[in-house]
């Protein structure tokens, strides 16, 4: 496929890495030469030092024949108008970055496609998303949903009180056990578990399983004493914390801490939520927290801009007594290091951005939900199996897939159910799949539409 990046910015560069795993054509088109030379060093792509929103440029790079044009820019005007363009000039699809939610609204949407915008990503109502589905289940650190709620995957963190450790998964699981372990987090390395695997203390292990037994799973993990989210303080009261304050569940009492007075004004005024409080500290003074009622929180949501001071402020939540922390990190490497911080969970919103576009690769196949799982640094997603797909009329154990990949569970006729090696998939079988490290490639062409 043929993908041109306009920007080199955060987003710009994590989708060259990303894109550039595989055998993608990758050129990315930005005015700065420091910013295109760094990644010229760092991945196997073209750069071209250019104006994205220059037609002469856009031809330079052969923007008449790429597939997939994606503007990231940290402009959202420039990001509009060089999709638009690159539309008119010839590109397949065209992706615009906006940071505004103005621009983010389904009447807006409509409108932008007729200029030729297929998408738009809104990072961060992306990132607030994320952020309430973090605080939905005090004892999880990450939950998605799949196939409208008929199937779920929860990331849990084993403790000492776990029934289930080391037990090897042949003797933990069978046919009546209502969960499927797709995937583990032990230290730094992500497994696709066997039969003869087994849970240690302090993996963090990805079940899927179906809603009515989330109850269930809480109890073999030994979280049953933890307290359910009802007081919520937040650090910092940017777009993304507006945005998160519109997501979380109204039930939920909110605090939101910003030092920065005119900011807090602002977003004293815009908030139109009962059950809010606004207070003009920093999140990082123990004694403001204690102050401000941290001993009474179920959560604590670290969502400035600044990765080293959300790290810091969800360590002090930590020691005042607060078990659910969210942080929002962009760095990759400050996200690994929360991780082995036990921060709790961590939201990168620029990664999450990344999936959403990724997506749009996996065009041979139909596919939705699909979800970054940033401890993990892998994949989620849903297919559908058709007739005449490869998949279709096998057993899981028949299709021989990638070894980093796994088969979650399936929705048929509306129905949630897990797989094992025996489950035979039929047509208009939905199916989510988990992969790490592998060519999403050699994932679609399972469900290729022939």
């Amino acid at each position: 496929m043929r993908i041109i990046i306009a920007g080199a910015h955060d987003i710009g560069t994590y989708l060259s890495g990303l894109f550039t795993r595989y055998d993608h054509d990758i050129t990315v088109i930005d005015p700065e030469a420091d910013r295109l030379n760094k990644l010229s060093e760092e991945f196997d792509l073209l750069t071209y030092c250019g104006s994205p929103t220059s037609i002469n440029d856009l031809m330079a790079i052969e923007v008449n024949v790429c597939d997939l044009f994606i503007a990231v820019s940290l402009s959202e005007e420039k990001n509009l108008y060089a999709c638009s363009l690159a539309k008119n000039l010839g590109a397949k699809q065209c992706v615009a970055k906006v940071n505004s939610s103005e621009n983010n609204n389904e009447r807006n949407r409509e409108t932008f496609k007729s200029l030729g915008i297929d998408s738009i990503i809104y990072p961060e109502h992306l990132g607030a998303r994320e952020i309430a589905a973090g605080l939905k289940l005090s004892w999880v650190r990450q939950r998605v949903d799949f196939c409208d709620n008929q199937l779920v995957m929860l990331g849990i963190k084993l403790r000492e009180n776990a029934q289930i450790l080391n037990v090897p998964l042949c003797e933990l699981s069978d046919a009546a056990t209502p969960f499927h372990i797709v995937a583990i987090k032990r230290g730094n390395e992500t497994l696709v578990p066997g039969g003869s695997d087994m849970l240690k203390l302090l993996d963090l292990v990805y079940f899927m399983t179906t809603p009515q037994y989330i109850s269930y799973i809480r109890k073999i993990v030994g979280k049953e004493n933890y307290a359910d989210i009802k007081n919520v303080m937040v650090m910092g009261a940017g777009d993304t914390a507006l945005r998160a304050l519109e997501e979380i569940p109204d039930y939920m009492n909110i605090t939101v801490l910003e030092k920065n007075g005119k900011r807090g004004d602002k977003v004293a005024s815009i908030v139109d939520r009962k059950n809010f409080l606004l207070l003009k500290e920093d999140g990082r003074d123990m004694s403001a927290l204690k102050r401000d009622g941290i001993m009474g929180m179920q959560a604590f949501v670290a969502c400035t801009g600044n990765a080293e001071t959300n790290i810091l402020a969800c360590l002090a939540a930590k020691k005042l007594g607060v078990r659910k922390t969210v942080c929002v990190i962009e760095n990759p490497d400050y996200a690994e290091m929360a991780v082995g911080l036990d921060i709790g969970t961590i939201v990168n919103k620029k990664a999450i951005a990344a999936s959403t576009i990724y997506q749009m690769l996996l065009n041979k196949s139909e596919v939705s939900n699909l979800s970054y799982l940033t401890t993990a640094d892998a994949y989620v997603a849903e297919f559908v199996v058709h007739a005449e797909s490869k998949a279709a009329k096998k057993k899981v154990f028949e299709l021989g897939l990638p070894k980093n990949c796994t088969i979650g569970g399936l929705v048929r006729n509306g129905q949630g159910q897990l797989v094992s090696g025996g489950t035979q998939l039929l047509p208009d079988d939905k199916v989510v799949v988990f992969w790490k490290n592998s060519d999403e490639s050699k994932i679609e062409r399972y469900f290729y539409k022939n």
